[in-house]
């Protein structure tokens, strides 16, 4: 879905995607409904994990009821 990005993304790179604001994806880091991690104090997050959110937000996924 979003192939011409690194497997990793920055709150930057991220932000574009989803097109939202830094703060808004924060709170979504700090409520982990977007998983990631941090190293140091850079967040790192996998473009997986991006494509999952957009997919669950969107209703694409199903759920395991």
């Amino acid at each position: 879905m979003f192939n011409n990005y690194p497997d990793l993304l920055i709150i930057e790179e991220a932000c574009e995607i989803l097109h939202m604001s830094r703060n808004t994806l924060y709170e979504l880091l700090r409520n982990k409904e977007i998983k990631a991690f941090q190293v140091n104090r850079i967040w790192k997050i996998p473009r997986e994990a991006i494509e999952e959110y957009c997919r669950e937000k969107s209703g694409l996924m199903r759920s395991n009821q």
